[in-house]
């Protein structure tokens, strides 16, 4: 395929902002597949099932405009739909008067009132509908609008370009899948339901089979793998077990237990510490680590944020300090002289445990006698870093944390490459968040909850599930819930947003002031950190919870509730409330995550689509289970048969491809 750079339309400035969505290559453009889809279809007045409406029809009236303040305005006109005539009302979209013209045709995408009288509109068409489209949805990022990237693909598409099937013909036979030229040329222009469902089949299958051919060669190499040569005396790790300010739970020692087996065995250890949220992984990493200072290697600890980096390294010292252990921090903000001092200290052995991101693994980074690496959350090492690895002449043993609580019914599916250690029990002296389930009318009550908490001086997250008004969904975002924090305390306490659109400073400088409790209410998005601590957190509220799953609740409800201080988590949603209210039932987890992948179903195209354990591009783990059993039983046969031993395409893929080691 022809590079990116000589296609029309596409500049050096398109090409950076294409490499942060990963397409560096025409064929990542031509599978950069949509998150969802919306279909296209006239609302039934009549036969409404929710409040939002797709309608057409003709402008009435010249559009009026009203300025509510000075960062807010309401344009209003009337649109007749043929068999009645409406109000229609947009929100910070006064520059469009100009365009809405008596007699002008449009579509409005919105939420109509009880009374099917008003409707206040996300978007605007300058066109009717003519007949039922299924539209695909695409992630894009600022600079990169979904029309500039489709047609971008379809320049793609629309020339003879050559795709490998990496679906053996058997299996492709077997289970009767479409073309993958076809397939792709579906999922970015759907014609019907029944052909993107089959064309997305087709992705997915070949998505998981690639997958659990990894995983079969993980398995294969893991098998052959020999692991550091340690003795470690155990009753030296009882002794810090024995200064903690804390006993460990059942679940927490047979952990360290398990871990202490890997350690001193012959092979080299490959596990997840799996623990539901505030479950007490970290000190289970640091008696990790510990274990193996006592053997005399080096260990790391990467956070996938500087926040969490930062408070990990002042746990670890915290506890282990005083048993001679050095420990230093490495991260992007350290300035030239510091960064040198710390590089220096970890290539001379004079740093017994390094705690940092991503930087760990850069090249200038020397270790002397690596022997264990641990990541926490999100974070299962790619080729690169491997590579980096390798190339030091280390083999260390690895330890990942997760903080998200895994079905049993696939877990030794996704992780069938690695041993599993899993903690249940909290922690004693922690209480119980209190869960509420509200609808939006009670949000003068939430409101009510919020200042008592307030008044004690705790602080108080709010949740958004987007960042701006949506152009395609009317849903609570961050701005409209700032200037509904504002009006309601703004004048006694300090809100702050935090969202992803931010720099990572101006996101780490927002967090490290709510941390502080320079900020008293937090609006934000899902971005929060898995794993930070703010004690004084006692309250969550998370508006249109509806739009998430309930392990994703689970895991922001995980913010609070992390010290002795009572918390309180409120949902707020008039829909869907039957499955949220399993939330208000149980703060176990495993328990959640079971129901959450018992109720999903087979998944909903229309609808968002949630990322699973791993960055797969079209999959979702628990919509998509019945293939993903598939794939791994095809899988596991073909990496087994000579047929496989003679097809270099897909064996040269395997070998160049990041896997999940």
């Amino acid at each position: 395929m022809a590079k990116l750079k000589e296609m029309k339309g596409i500049g050096e400035k398109s090409l950076t902002l294409l490499k942060k969505l990963g397409i560096e290559s025409e064929e990542d453009l031509i599978e950069y597949y949509p998150y969802r889809y919306q279909l296209i279809k006239r609302s039934d007045l009549e036969k409404l099932t929710s409040d939002k409406v797709i309608l057409d029809g003709v402008i009435e009236t010249v559009p009026k405009i009203f300025y509510i303040h000075k960062n807010l305005n309401k344009l209003s006109f009337s649109l007749n739909t043929g068999t009645r005539i409406l109000t229609v009302t947009l929100f910070n979209r006064a520059y469009l008067k100009q365009n809405l013209k008596i007699g002008s045709k449009i579509t409005v995408f919105g939420k109509i009132d009880k009374n099917m009288r008003n409707v206040v509109a996300s978007e605007v068409r300058f066109s009717t509908l003519l007949k039922e489209t299924i539209e695909p949805i695409y992630h894009t990022t600022n600079g990169i609008t979904i029309p500039k990237l489709a047609q971008w693909i379809d320049q793609v598409l629309e020339k003879d370009f050559y795709v490998v099937d990496y679906i053996p013909k058997e299996y492709v036979e077997k289970y009767h899948l479409m073309d993958k030229k076809e397939s792709i040329f579906e999922i970015h222009h759907p014609t019907s339901e029944p052909q993107l469902k089959k064309a997305l089949t087709r992705a997915k299958y070949e998505e998981l089979f690639l997958f659990m051919m990894k995983m079969s060669e993980l398995k294969e190499n893991k098998m052959t793998k020999l692991g550091l040569y340690r003795t470690i005396d155990f009753q030296e790790v009882e002794k810090v077990i024995e200064t903690l300010p804390f006993t460990l739970t059942s679940d927490q020692r047979r952990s360290v237990e398990e871990i202490y087996q890997d350690l001193t065995s012959s092979k080299r250890m490959n596990r997840l510490l799996q623990g539901d949220v505030g479950s007490g992984k970290t000190i289970v990493a640091i008696l990790s680590m510990y274990m193996n200072y006592l053997s005399g290697y080096q260990s790391t600890l990467m956070a996938p944020t500087e926040i969490l980096a930062i408070q990990h390294y002042e746990t670890v010292n915290k506890f282990l300090s005083s048993f001679g252990v050095r420990t230093v921090l490495l991260t992007g903000k350290l300035k030239a002289k510091e960064k040198k001092e710390v590089l220096e200290k970890i290539a001379n052995k004079e740093a017994d445990i390094v705690i940092g991101t991503h930087a760990l693994f850069t090249e200038n980074v020397i270790y002397n006698n690596l022997g264990l690496v641990i990541t926490d959350e999100q974070h299962r090492f790619g080729v690169n870093q491997r590579g980096n690895l390798k190339n030091k002449g280390i083999t260390p043993d690895v330890l990942y944390m997760s903080a998200t609580p895994i079905p049993r019914t696939y877990t030794l599916t996704l992780y069938g490459d690695m041993d599993i250690s899993s903690i249940k029990a909290s922690p004693s002296g922690r209480k119980e968040t209190i869960t509420l389930l509200k609808k939006e009318e009670d949000l003068k009550e939430v409101l009510t909850r919020m200042l008592e908490e307030l008044k004690k001086k705790h602080q108080i997250y709010v949740i958004a599930p987007l960042i701006e008004e949506s152009d395609k969904m009317n849903l609570e975002n961050v701005e409209e819930l700032e200037q509904k924090m504002n009006r309601a305390f703004g004048k006694y306490y300090k809100v702050g947003v935090l969202h992803g659109k931010m720099k990572g400073i101006e996101k780490e400088a927002v967090m490290a002031d709510f941390q502080e409790g320079k900020i008293d209410i937090l609006i934000s998005t899902t971005v929060i950190e898995v794993g930070v601590n703010v004690l004084n957190a006692t309250m969550m509220v998370i508006f249109d919870s509806y739009r998430f799953g309930l392990s994703a609740l689970h895991q922001l409800r995980g913010r609070v509730g992390r010290s002795e201080l009572q918390s309180y988590c409120i949902f707020i949603s008039n829909y869907e409330t039957e499955r949220l209210n399993v939330l208000t039932k149980t703060t176990d987890g495993f328990k959640i995550s079971e129901e959450d992948f018992r109720l999903r179903g087979s998944g909903d195209l229309f609808g968002i689509k949630q990322s699973g354990m791993h960055a797969f591009k079209l999959v979702d783990v628990k919509e998509d289970f019945d293939i993903l059993k598939h794939a791994k039983i095809d899988a596991e046969a073909y990496y087994k048969s000579e047929a496989f031993q003679e097809n270099f395409v897909l064996k040269e893929l395997l070998k160049k491809s990041e896997d999940l080691d």
